[in-house]
């Protein structure tokens, strides 16, 4: 005689494996948290060796991605979720999309750095810290409320995006105005205002990860437009 397993056994198999995908997410997130404080600061302190490891590390989080990927299938195909369940399941797979380019951008970063560190020094460079340090407060917020199905914070989060757009408008017109003083300076701040602009695509893709956060709390992403401060194109 087959002996079916209980509704209650059931459940219980799928949050566990609802809580695995939660936990591969966090270490996802807290390693991409960690490369972005690396990247800026091997990029400070003009360490090219220590700028490749955080390049390579970066391995680490693709990784992470392909294993919630598979997840992700498998939940899918054995669990055939609904409602909530359903969307837990698909903002992680989305989640973890926006990780992995944020990792991404943190290691361009590092890679820049390196070919910076050919170029004579330029006081710019190190206030491009305060840029990362805002994105990073984003995604770190972001994280928290995904991991706590806090709604509330993830709108935070999407209203804060447009602190870091305005910082970074700030930035751009600071190196326009080293270059035009100073032309020797053009290739350098060119890969700054390149590493300036990945770090504030980290902050669209930590307000994507919010607004996923919104759709699992309450079945539909936020209303309205998000608030943008970013005039580099005017």
């Amino acid at each position: 005689r087959i002996t079916m397993p209980s509704q209650d056994h059931i459940l219980k198999s799928f949050d566990s494996e609802l809580n695995r995908l939660y936990g591969e997410i966090k270490q996802m997130g807290d390693l991409a948290v960690k490369q972005l404080d690396a990247a800026v600061d091997v990029l400070v302190r003009r360490d090219s060796n220590a700028a490749t490891r955080v390049v390579a590390n970066d391995d680490a989080i693709d990784l992470l991605e392909d294993q919630i990927s598979q997840d992700v299938l498998k939940l899918l195909a054995l669990r055939q979720p609904m409602a909530r369940d359903l969307r837990e399941v698909y903002a992680a797979l989305k989640i973890s999309a926006d990780i992995e380019r944020i990792g991404d951008y943190a290691s361009n970063v590092a890679k820049r750095s390196i070919v910076l560190n050919n170029s004579t020094a330029i006081p710019a460079a190190q206030r491009i810290g305060r840029l990362a340090k805002t994105a990073n407060q984003i995604l770190g917020d972001a994280l928290k409320a995904y991991a706590t199905s806090d709604a509330e914070l993830a709108m935070k989060v999407r209203d804060a995006d447009a602190e870091l757009d305005g910082q970074y408008t700030s930035y751009f017109r600071e190196l326009l105005t080293y270059m035009m003083e100073d032309p020797r300076t053009i290739g350098s701040c060119t890969h700054l205002l390149f590493m300036a602009k990945n770090i504030e695509r980290i902050g669209d893709h930590a307000t994507n990860i919010a607004e996923n956060t919104y759709f699992v709390v309450h079945g539909q992403l936020p209303k309205g437009e998000r608030k943008k401060d970013d005039h580099t194109s005017e």
